[in-house]
């Protein structure tokens, strides 16, 4: 699946779900290292539980972040 995230860095998330597990997720543009990381430590896990840890986390000033735009991505492919 891919999302065009609104108001970050990132240009674009791609990801797949199998099983209601958030797999192979990838980042174009961000602060590479922390996106990386993000996508590493969420592989594998329920999507509901990485929507729950992710959602309404904020960069800086910004009222939205990578990780929180990975949790709208999320919902959105699950119908939430």
């Amino acid at each position: 699946m891919q999302y065009k995230p609104t108001g970050v860095c990132s240009q674009m998330i791609h990801f797949d779900i199998e099983d209601h597990k958030v797999k192979n997720v990838l980042f174009n543009g961000g602060c590479n290292g922390n996106t990386q990381g993000l996508s590493r430590l969420i592989e594998g896990m329920d999507v509901d539980e990485a929507i729950s840890r992710l959602e309404g986390i904020r960069c800086g000033f910004k009222a939205t972040s990578c990780p929180d735009q990975l949790a709208k991505a999320l919902k959105q492919a699950v119908g939430n």
